[in-house]
């Protein structure tokens, strides 16, 4: 089935749209941090943690250890979750959508 011209450009450039917002999603890379900089964690757009840094002095306290990690990650991903909206709301902008649709 064939769409009209219109419809057919519409579709080009919703796609063209996704094309450009995967790709800034991509470029995301945030850094977050708990215990007061203890731990940190550095995340990509995509959620994967690309490193973790812990320091020496909470080594000894697996417990602690283990909820700081979880907070940093946590952090991480909300700022991705918020950059990656951000950038979303920037590239859906010029396309005339309502507000609250994405």
């Amino acid at each position: 089935m064939k769409l009209p011209g219109n419809m057919q450009n519409m579709m080009k450039q919703a796609q063209q749209m996704q094309e450009r917002m995967q790709q800034e999603i991509a470029l995301i890379k945030v850094e977050a941090s708990a215990g007061g900089g203890m731990v940190s964690v550095k995340m990509d757009g995509q959620k994967n943690v690309l490193s973790v840094k812990i320091d020496p002095e909470v080594a000894g306290d697996v417990e602690m250890l283990q909820d700081l990690v979880v907070a940093a990650c946590n952090e991480a991903v909300k700022k991705v979750d918020d950059e990656t909206k951000q950038k979303m709301g920037g590239l859906l902008g010029g396309m005339g959508l309502p507000p609250g649709l994405f």
